[in-house]
This record gives structure tokens, sequence and C-alpha cells, in this order.
């Protein structure tokens, strides 16, 4: 009985192993943990678990290597994050038209990846804008300096020609008296 039964746990295991996608879906769920834990790992192991990544896809340049590059790529904190690599890397995965759950997840993180370059660009964009516009207004500012300055020494010139002519109308009093 026990034989029977031992038997029948190694046919279902082996049919589950022997399941459509079954070793992607393992994959994918060691891809998913490593970029886990990289994540909340220590600066230095970061580093070192992106570098081991990359040394793996340069050596292998397949599907599950260049997945978990992208998802380290896209996962990992400032400095180490590259989301144009990563969505370079994700791209033509999901461009393809594949169901598998490397494939349907590269897609995701593509869009995901995608998405984030794309705030990046417009917040890059606003901040030219603003750094333009503040420029404009320091330029309009400084001509009104300039303007007041000018309307200044104006307003003085004519204060000293007023002056000049009321001294002139003065000394003409006097010397009529």
């Amino acid at each position: 009985m026990r034989a029977l039964l031992a038997a029948l746990m190694l046919l279902l295991a082996g049919c589950a192993a022997l399941a459509p996608g079954a070793d992607e879906r393992a994959q994918l769920g060691e891809i998913v943990a490593r970029a886990v834990a990289a994540a909340r790992a220590s600066a230095a192991e970061q580093q070192r678990a992106l570098r081991l990544a990359h040394e793996a896809y340069r050596s292998e340049r397949s599907v599950f290597n260049r997945v978990r590059l992208a998802t380290l790529l896209a996962a990992l904190p400032a400095p180490l994050r590259d989301d144009s690599a990563a969505y370079a890397l994700l791209r033509p995965l999901a461009a393809e038209r594949g169901e598998s759950p490397l494939q349907a997840f590269a897609t995701l993180l593509a869009g995901q990846v995608a998405e984030r370059l794309q705030l990046a660009r417009e917040s890059e964009q606003a901040a030219r804008e603003h750094e333009r516009s503040m420029r404009a207004a320091e330029l309009r500012e400084q001509a009104l300096r300039e303007q007041q300055q000018t309307l200044r020494e104006q307003l003085d010139a004519l204060k000293s020609i007023e002056r000049g002519i009321v001294e002139r109308e003065e000394k003409l009093r006097r010397n009529r008296r």
C-alpha cells in the first residue's frame, strides 16, 4: 500500500513538472524572490546581486537571465535602478505574443517601467519649463530694474533742470529789484 502511495506521489509530481509553464512559474518565483531579497538587502548585497545578474546575462542570454536582470534593474533603489536599461531588456519580450509566465511578467513589468520612464520625462520637462519661466521672470525683473533706474536718472535730470530754472528766475528777480 505504501509503495503504491509513493508511486502515485511520484507520478503526480512528474505530472506537475510536465504541466505547461510549471518550470517557468518556478523560475518566475525565483526571480521575484531574488528581487525582493535584493531590494531589502544592504547596498553591498544589492550591488553584488546586480553584478551576478549582469554576468549571468552576459554568459547566457536566456529569457530567464534577461527577465532576472531587468527585474533587478527595475526593483532596486537608486542609484542602482536603471529603468532605461530594464525597459530595453524587457521591450523585445513584451512585443512577442507568447503566453508563458515569464513573457506575461515581462510584459507587465515593461508596462510599469515604461510608465515610470514617461513620468520621469514629464517631470524633467516640467522642471525645464519651470526653469525657463524663472529665467524669463528674472529677465523681466532685470529689465524693470533697468527701466526704473533710467526713469530715476531722467527724474533727477528733470529736477536738476527745474532747480536751474528756479535759480535763474530768482536771480532775475533779485536783479530787477
